[in-house]
């Protein structure tokens, strides 16, 4: 496949010769793309050699002085003709520029006209690496797809020891044949994603609800549509991003989503209930704010309708994965709600811990399926999660057809 590598100005930009001819190795044809920065580290030439094809250096060349339509347009035609976009190594302000749609040089202009899988490999200095802001550019990022061989731990350059060294090859090209599979797989297919939280008002002003973030959710959403699939994605409130390509129903009570799920159920093959939909509702809502001094001795609350149940009734072929939020016997509770609720599997993990569950960036789960097998994810992104449960997907549903 035509793979398009874009090399950035950090001290790693000598290893993405190695990335090249180890993405030939595999019969990839390769062309790079370099920012102006990268060229003070390593010249076109080399990269020219290597891949017998032109080196794109920036958006205006001595092609563009011809005033050609093509020489206008050529960062359009390279998103179009390849199959994936490497970035090796992504310097923090390179993915900076990515997260925010800074589209200043030709690899970046690129990326905003791309819409196929991104593998990316950060490489900096440990304290860049940990800095809020470039994690929270990773995040946006993951959001939106792309995909990260995250750095190794060792001497850097600069000469701190940490995070922020440049993955090993082997495991950044790993990723791009894993990127390129993974394209197509659920094509054909469209996977159904509730994510967030609702709330259920009890006055114009107030409302009970939990503190789900919506990050797993569209996580999973992100995952699928880089596997190929239509994305239907029903978000309770949220702040998040939706990733790009996703259908979005807005909704926010737990009868809402109900609705919502139910009116595209038909529409699904694949099914997964990551929402944290609330488990009750107050009888009575007040049409004023209620004041203080007028507030009952007690909420009176009723069921909300359960959205995994009716799904689970009326499953058919599809393959549905529900999610279980547990305090305690987590295990038990995860084989519990697979069974009465008639999913083919179920993601468990405890919340309440520091630094995953709800509002986290990162998640662990114990994973059970209806094949009867149990499987532990240890701690990590709720990206890498994702892609593990769709690994799982992957795995189980033609054995179910």
């Amino acid at each position: 496949m035509r793979v398009v590598v874009g090399v950035t100005g950090g001290i790693a930009a000598y290893k993405a010769a190695e990335v090249v001819r180890a993405l030939q190795e595999r019969a990839h044809t390769v062309q790079v793309v370099m920012t102006a920065h990268a060229q003070e580290f390593v010249r076109p030439l080399t990269f020219a050699a290597l891949t017998g094809q032109k080196v794109i250096t920036g958006l205006f060349d001595a092609a563009s002085a011809q005033g050609t339509l093509e020489s206008a347009i050529e960062h359009i035609g390279v998103a179009q003709q390849c199959e994936a976009l490497v970035i090796a190594p992504a310097t923090a302000g390179v993915l900076a520029k990515l997260a925010h749609g800074i589209a200043d040089d030709f690899l970046t202009t690129m990326y905003l006209a791309y819409t196929g899988p991104v593998i990316a490999a950060p490489a900096m200095n440990v304290n860049m690496w940990q800095h809020a802001a470039t994690q929270a550019n990773l995040e946006t990022l993951r959001r939106r797809g792309v995909r990260f061989v995250e750095p190794g731990e060792g001497y850097l350059a600069c000469g701190m020891t940490g995070p922020g060294r440049m993955a090993e090859i082997e495991r950044i090209v790993a990723a791009v044949d894993q990127a390129l599979m993974q394209g197509c797989e659920l094509d054909g297919q469209t996977v159904l994603i509730t994510a967030g939280p609702t709330r259920e008002p009890l006055d114009p002003v107030r409302y009970l609800s939990n503190r789900s973030s919506g990050r797993m959710g569209f996580a999973l959403a992100a995952e699928a549509l880089g596997r190929g699939a239509q994305v239907i994605l029903v978000a309770g409130p949220t702040a998040l991003e939706p990733p790009a390509g996703a259908e979005v129903m807005r909704v926010e009570t737990a009868q809402e989503m109900y609705d919502a799920v139910l009116a595209r159920l038909n529409e699904a093959t694949i099914i997964i209930k990551a929402a944290a939909v609330a488990d009750f509702r107050p009888v009575h809502r007040a049409s004023q704010k209620v004041k203080k001094s007028a507030a009952p001795p007690a909420l009176e609350l009723e069921p909300t309708p359960d959205i995994l149940a009716e799904i689970g009734r009326r499953k058919g072929e599809r393959f549905v994965v529900g999610f279980a939020a547990e305090t305690e016997h987590v295990g038990e509770e995860a084989v519990r709600k697979l069974r009465s609720k008639n999913c083919d599997m179920v993601v468990a993990n405890r919340v309440g811990e520091p630094g995953t569950g709800f509002d986290a960036e990162d998640n662990e789960a114990l994973i059970v399926t209806a094949a009867g097998e149990a499987t532990h994810f240890p701690r990590g992104s709720k990206h890498d999660l994702a892609v593990h449960i769709f690994d799982r997907i992957h795995q189980l549903q033609p054995a179910r057809r």
